[in-house]
């Protein structure tokens, strides 16, 4: 398999790499991912349950992923998903490559911009639901932050560790932001 054509099409769809970086880690199920994508990862990138199965069945064509065991659960059919050398390969490829797409998207600040339509007491309201969702968002960050810091010297957890400080520094300013932003609102 031509390891850079993979790696371009990988690089394309993000949820593929963001799959192969958990496989990298250890092999898990289709659902094992998503708890992943929903916990620490979520704060600088979401994906939907939806496209983690179709991504899964792709790769294994490709034969970027494979099938280790399948087990059978109270009944279900649990199949646990490990990273092959060509998708070892394709991730590292990607790691690599010096371009990144940094997208910004907060439907709070799109409704921001046209809250002109409506009375500011609503874009105050969305302000303020915005920054009790920070609030949450930065406690938690905190909280693994004081726990990333006691194994630092754990493989990997230095990498953690920067994600986290980018949340945290990142959703400092956001709440700077909403201070800032609902000032101006109740003066103007």
């Amino acid at each position: 398999m031509d390891v850079e054509k993979v790696g371009r099409m990988a690089k394309d769809r993000k949820i593929d790499l963001v799959i192969l970086g958990l496989l990298a880690h250890e092999n898990l199920t289709g659902y094992d991912i998503k708890k992943r994508i929903d916990g620490a990862i979520s704060f600088f990138w979401k994906g939907s349950f939806g496209s983690i199965y179709p991504a899964l069945s792709e790769m294994e064509k490709q034969g970027l992923v494979k099938r280790k065991n399948s087990n059978k659960t109270g009944g279900r059919e649990k199949i646990v998903y490990q990273i092959s050398k060509s998708g070892k390969d394709a991730l590292k490829q990607w790691l690599n490559d010096e371009q990144a797409t940094n997208d910004l998207k907060y439907e709070t600040l799109l409704k921001t911009y046209f809250g002109g339509l409506e009375d500011r007491s609503i874009t105050l309201r969305n302000i303020e639901v915005f920054e009790k969702q920070v609030k949450g968002n930065l406690e938690l960050l905190n909280f693994y932050k004081e726990n990333l810091e006691k194994v630092l010297e754990e493989a990997d957890h230095v990498h953690y560790y920067l994600t986290v400080l980018f949340g945290i520094e990142t959703y400092e300013a956001y709440l700077r932001w909403c201070n800032k932003a609902k000032k101006i609102m109740k003066e103007h």
